[in-house]
């Protein structure tokens, strides 16, 4: 779910063959060190000092606190030294930085800030390196050209220690690594785009601190709490500074990387990359595989594998339910996790992956989520209404090592108002403030399959729900064997289509066809492949056997600005118009009852005013969704040997029926949503802004730079076979200007309307498109337009001088006062935009 937008946080323990010292290999526990003390002759004689070092009785005193397991950290004082063992020199490590808690105004803890490989490395036994390990670029080391690669990636120096000592045992040395946490390195802390946005100068070394560091046997877990100086604080201005807590977890890499599987667009996956050297290519070649466990078939089953019987893996994926989390939701977030096992067996595994409760304090005092070699579902009691499933990989391979679904307590809210609108007009059930424990776990089971998806390896598939013919999802039968949608990683939600007659109709997704599908396409072992490579020509069957299937369709997210109308986020079926028809038929039939079902006794109209702004939301939706296909294009991907387009445009008719429903259910006033017994009760003024808002989101929708852009190159492109500009404009000015033909009355929703139109056309003609910063430089898709050397000026301008005219005429025959008033406002705003000069927005 939130989303998105996040990802790649995950672990499994492995066999890495490391050879750890004694008290690294037994059970991590906390206890106090004392120096060795040798008696000589009746006198203390303390270890002697090498090339002039402290001896380790000196730098490890009596008093320090000691933490043991990948390698021993011990507080002595204000400082934290770090006993790395001989054994892991040279050894890489991943390094995953996150804002583990946040200043109000940044937004909510858990977000991945950096990955970084690094490598411990002993020089002159004087000094100890900590360098950067690059993984973009690459060539065999069997080939010539991998020392021009290894020349032009010399490893960065992140950190240099001096040698406090030699361990005990001389199996390893110690340092002092306080300075690399406490100071402001760079690659362990806020990122650049953080820093630019709050405009951070610098750490303050008196407000900044380490919390606390914990060694476990393969991963050092380090939390800090920073505050950095800020010209512009996103809250608490007044203390000119940030304080975030920043979670730097050290993770032990295999010692042997996984085979990879190499990507394939055509499914979706979590992936990972670099670019390969010594490709047979006469350029680069950026290679990509997925991120996935490490699910092997054992030595003894691999006979009973190939004649197509269900084998445990060597190893399991696990999944602990946090302590914290409240008893009677753990079975439904267990089931979640579980419900994957289906999947599985498409890809030959039977009990893959598991959920277990974790040891209590009693039989395991040393257990923490933080241990690397632990999958944890972790309940946090938090207000954000959301649930996240990050995972870690390797980045050599891709193989996930650990992963952290952070489940927030108010996950319950966003369920609750989603099952309400979607489909309290045909369920009894979803007709209360709060749902019966049954009904809230069965959601809560939703929501845990989702997100183990997102640990496995699945991104969202937007496009799957539009698999379905939207009449299906009035059937009992096929959505009972079909679910909402082939894959539960679509925002697929709540089946807002069905309506009351429909008995027995589901109403939310499962682990569906494509599900099962791309788990079997990601993880089933292909067991006479020595290599990634080996795999292709059966990975490319795999595909071929269900091209064309919508099915088995793949449609990858898109954020804010719509291309693709069939893959959106919340939307139901394949005709965006005939779904939306449905819902708003159901919202109708909520409203007159939302008093009734939202009302409590002694109470007041808070939950009333909550549900009815979801339902507003959930109308906007509906909105979206047919706007989106205006100069929407399809895309199919597909690789040069499948036949047919890959990109088509949306067709002329539906988009001339999409038009015609918004001008219908939209900027026609939707007078339905204005219940005076609602209104009165909520609020003491707003409801016309609230349509007004309503109207001006899905208009600037349509009149987008980028959508008109299409528009016009589909009409160059093929002719009478789109929907052109022109025929788009027609069919809006005649939508939002009706009144004007015969002089009728205006009222003040549309009076709001038409100016909004102004002030989009008045947009249009005087800026040019914004060029995209951040997060959506890389994810938004865009259609690019230089808005001054394309059509979309001139046709906005023609637009409105065509509108003057008519204005003007109208002005003649309109009787109305306030309609009159506002006609001769709208000559002079036309008049205004015409005039005015073109800026470039920064």
């Amino acid at each position: 779910m939130a989303i998105t937008l996040s990802r790649k946080l995950l672990f499994i323990a492995l066999a890495c063959g490391v050879v750890f010292t004694a008290d690294a290999q037994r059970k991590r526990k906390r206890k106090r060190h004392k120096g060795d003390i040798e008696i000589v002759q009746g006198k203390e004689k303390k270890n002697a000092k090498k090339g002039g070092m402290k001896s380790y009785e000196e730098v490890i005193t009596e008093d320090a606190d000691s933490d043991h397991g990948m390698f021993a950290v011990h507080k002595v004082e204000d400082n934290y030294f770090y006993e790395i063992p001989d054994s892991l020199f040279n050894r890489e490590m991943l390094i995953v930085s996150r804002i583990a808690k946040t200043a109000d105004g940044i937004g909510f803890g858990g977000g991945k800030i950096n990955t970084q490989v690094l490598r411990w490395e002993k020089q002159d036994d004087k000094r100890v390196l900590l360098r950067v390990v690059s993984y973009n670029n690459y060539a065999a080391d069997s080939l010539p050209i991998h020392q021009a690669v290894v020349n032009s990636n010399f490893e960065p120096i992140l950190y240099n220690f001096p040698i406090e000592a030699v361990s005990k045992d001389s199996t390893g040395v110690v340092i002092n690594a306080t300075g690399l946490y406490a100071k402001d390195v760079k690659a362990l802390s806020l990122p650049k785009e953080i820093r630019e946005d709050y405009k951070i100068s610098s750490l303050d070394p008196e407000r900044s601190f380490i919390k606390r560091i914990s060694s476990y046997p393969q991963n050092i877990e380090v939390r800090t709490i920073k505050t950095f100086n800020s010209a512009k604080p996103p809250s608490n201005a007044s203390t000119g500074s940030v304080t975030v807590e920043i979670s730097n977890s050290m993770i032990l890499l295999p010692e042997v990387p996984m085979k990879r599987r190499y990507f394939d667009e055509r499914v979706g996956w979590f992936t990972s990359s670099q670019i390969d050297y010594g490709a047979k290519a006469q350029k680069s070649k950026r290679i990509t595989y997925l991120d996935r466990w490490r699910l092997e078939v054992k030595d003894e089953d691999i006979e009973k594998f190939k004649r197509g019987e269900l084998v445990e893996p060597k190893k399991q994926i696990v999944y602990y339910i946090d302590r914290a989390t409240p008893e009677v939701w753990k079975k439904y977030i267990k089931q979640g996790v579980e419900d994957w096992q289906k999947a599985f067996e498409a890809a030959g595994f039977k009990n893959a992956i598991i959920a277990k409760d974790p040891p209590t304090p009693e039989e395991d005092p040393e257990w923490s989520p933080e241990d690397v070699r632990y999958s944890v579902v972790r309940y946090l009691a938090s207000p954000i209404p959301n649930a996240n499933g990050p995972h870690v990989s390797d980045p050599r391979s891709g193989e996930i090592l650990e992963s952290d679904i952070n489940w927030y307590h108010n996950v319950m809210t966003l369920l609750h108002n989603w099952f309400f609108i979607q489909t309290a007009a045909i369920n009894p059930e979803a007709r209360s403030n709060e749902f019966k424990d049954e009904v809230m776990g069965r959601l809560i089971r939703f929501v845990s399959s989702h997100e183990v998806g997102h640990t496995l390896g699945l991104p969202h598939n937007m496009a799957s729900s539009y698999a379905y013919p939207v009449d299906s999802l009035r059937s009992a039968e096929f959505t009972k064997k079909f679910g909402t949608a082939p894959s539960i990683m679509d925002y697929a939600r709540f089946n807002y289509v069905a309506q009351p007659e429909d008995k027995g109709v589901a109403l939310m997704p499962e682990i569906g066809v494509y599900d099962k599908y791309s788990i079997s396409w990601g993880y089933r072992p292909i067991l006479d492949a020595k290599t990634g490579k080996d795999e292709k020509e059966t990975l490319d069957a795999w595909i071929l056997e269900h091209a064309g299937d919508p099915m088995y369709r793949f449609g990858k997210q898109q954020f804010s600005w719509i291309v693709d109308p069939t893959a959106q986020t919340e939307d139901l079926g394949n005709d965006a118009v005939k779904a939306s028809q449905y819902g708003i038929a159901n919202l109708k039939r909520i409203v007159p009852n939302l008093i009734d079902w939202t009302g409590e006794k002694g109470e007041d109209y808070d939950n009333l005013k909550d549900m009815y702004g979801q339902l507003i939301g959930q109308y906007n939706r509906y909105m979206g969704h047919v706007s989106s296909n205006i100069g929407g294009v399809y895309e199919y991907t597909k690789t040069y040997d499948q036949k047919g387009p890959v990109y088509v445009i949306t067709p002329e008719k539906h988009q001339e029926a999409c038009m015609k429903f918004i001008n219908d259910e939209l900027f026609k006033t939707p007078e339905w949503l204005l219940d005076d017994n609602i209104l009165d009760r909520i609020e003491s003024a707003g409801a016309v802004d609230r349509i007004r808002k309503t109207q001006v989101r899905t208009l600037n929708n349509i009149l987008d730079f980028g959508r008109m852009a299409r528009l016009i190159e589909a009409e160059t492109l093929k002719g009478k076979e789109a929907y052109s500009i022109l025929e788009m404009m027609d069919d809006l000015r005649n939508g939002i200007w009706t009144e004007i033909k015969y002089g009728r009355k205006i009222d003040t929703y549309r009076r709001n309307l038409q100016r909004a139109y102004l002030d989009r056309m008045s947009y249009l003609m005087n800026n040019e498109q914004k060029p995209l910063e951040g997060f959506w430089r890389f994810y938004a898709n865009v259609t690019s337009v230089n808005v001054s050397q394309s059509d979309i000026r001139p046709v906005v301008r023609g637009e409105l001088v065509r509108l003057r005219k008519d204005v003007k005429r109208a002005i003649n025959i309109t009787s109305d006062r306030m309609s009159k008033y506002h006609l001769m406002d709208v000559v002079e705003r036309i008049d205004e935009i015409l005039n005015a000069k073109v800026t470039i927005q920064e």
